[in-house]
């Protein structure tokens, strides 16, 4: 079970100062969309060659043209990229077929599917990496959680591991912890602590000890 950290309202410096802080703590560091809004897919590199050591996720959530967008992301050294499980099967396909040629994966964001439980079987059987479930900012704003979306993908997923993301604290985490998933993404639960990297530390710990 992984730990990633989700870097959403920073720029590059700091992302930087955010990561040095729980770098030990942490496997991946995913790059926020509202980052490469703003700074591009520079910030990729940025933090890849400021820690060669943590995998960085591009988080571009990827609608169409997968092969190119995936190719671009890889150059800029990301090891992840997104794609949006509400897109065609083709555009899935090229994604992961990009991703292939550079040794990079692909992680399937199911942010508003409806029909969870089918469109995870379909998606499973394209060669990705990940299959998250994620609930948005706007939900979480209408009290909504990423547990039982966790669950269904859980029961039905043969190839892909699992992730979860959306709202993830230190109080809610042994719940996440207890549905299994491979990889859990936790963004405000550690930067919008005082303390970010107890918070990292005692994450980690937590999912250590599962």
């Amino acid at each position: 079970m992984k730990l990633q950290l989700a870097l959403d309202l920073v720029n590059i410096p700091e992302a930087k100062a955010v990561v040095a802080e729980v770098q030990e703590f942490i496997d991946i560091v995913e790059i926020g969309t509202p980052v490469v809004i703003n700074e591009g897919l520079h910030a990729v590199k940025a933090i890849k060659d400021s820690f060669p050591h943590l995998a960085v996720l591009a988080d571009l959530k990827v609608m169409d043209a997968g092969g190119y967008e995936v190719m671009k992301a890889s150059e800029a050294g990301a090891d992840l990229i997104t794609v949006l499980g509400a897109t065609d099967d083709s555009t899935i396909k090229g994604a992961v077929e990009e991703a292939r040629k550079h040794g990079k994966q692909i992680l399937i964001d199911m942010i508003n599917v409806k029909n969870l439980e089918q469109r995870t079987r379909e998606v499973d059987a394209l060669g990705v990496d990940y299959i998250c479930v994620h609930t948005g900012y706007d939900l979480q704003a209408e009290g909504e959680n990423s547990f039982e979306q966790l669950r269904v993908i859980k029961s039905v997923v043969k190839n892909a591991k699992t992730a979860v993301a959306g709202g993830i604290k230190l109080e809610t985490l042994p719940e996440v912890i207890a549905a299994s998933p491979d990889l859990i993404i936790v963004g405000g639960g550690i930067t919008g602590q005082a303390d970010k990297r107890a918070a990292a530390a005692e994450m980690k710990r937590l999912i250590g000890a599962q």
